[in-house]
């Protein structure tokens, strides 16, 4: 909990250099992440290149701090993890049945394929964030400071999409995988502010309906 407490988004990093261990690690924290059904819609790509950050930092609306730290995790949302193929082997290693597979793919539901591309962007991003979150605590415990860069072009903003159709071929992604967001790994060069600013307690927490009290 304290390591909650105390983590900061920081943007300003030194030129001292993680190592690979420690980058290992804090991507097995992502590896390890929670996810429905086990579908793991997710791929890691470490970039430490200066070009390629710089490539990535213009994909980033030029936000300096990506071109500046020492690696970026980008995280990619693979949609194609819930191909009816990918999707059924999953399953079968869970120990699912072949019909209680079938089952669950006519449950929108349970299979958000059925439910249109939305759906899929929308759940495949959500089982990537648990994975984000994870790494950004790892990072923490390690004592490198991260930060979680959404502001970029991509299918999901809509921004420059011959630019993020570039960049994802540099990186070797197919049609189906995002670049969703990317974190920012360093040590930082001064101390983060003393406080969060965050809703209070009372404002986000509920008993049985919004509004009531969590006493």
């Amino acid at each position: 909990m304290k390591l909650i407490e105390e983590r900061q988004s920081i943007r300003k990093y030194s030129d001292k250099e993680i190592p690979v261990n420690v980058l290992k690690s804090i991507l097995n924290a992502g590896r390890l992440a929670p996810s429905w059904m086990n579908v793991q819609s997710w791929k890691f790509i470490v970039v430490r290149n200066k070009e390629n950050k710089e490539m990535l930092s213009k994909l980033a609306c030029n936000q300096p701090h990506v071109r500046n730290c020492d690696s970026v995790i980008v995280c990619v949302a693979d949609t194609g993890a819930w191909d009816k193929e990918n999707f059924s082997k999953i399953l079968k290693q869970k120990g699912i049945t072949d019909s209680a597979i079938e089952n669950i793919m006519t449950m929108p539901s349970l299979y958000p394929p059925l439910s249109g591309e939305d759906i899929i962007k929308l759940r495949t991003v959500e089982q990537l964030t648990y994975a984000i979150a994870y790494m950004t605590l790892e990072a923490e415990a390690q004592d490198v400071r991260a930060c979680i860069i959404g502001a970029m072009a991509n299918e999901l903003t809509g921004v420059n999409p011959e630019l993020a159709e570039e960049v994802k071929n540099k990186l070797g992604l197919g049609s189906k995988e995002i670049i969703a967001a990317m974190l920012t790994l360093g040590y930082e060069t001064e101390p983060a502010q003393p406080h969060k600013l965050r809703k209070d307690f009372n404002e986000v927490v509920f008993l049985e309906k919004s509004g009531n009290l969590f006493e």
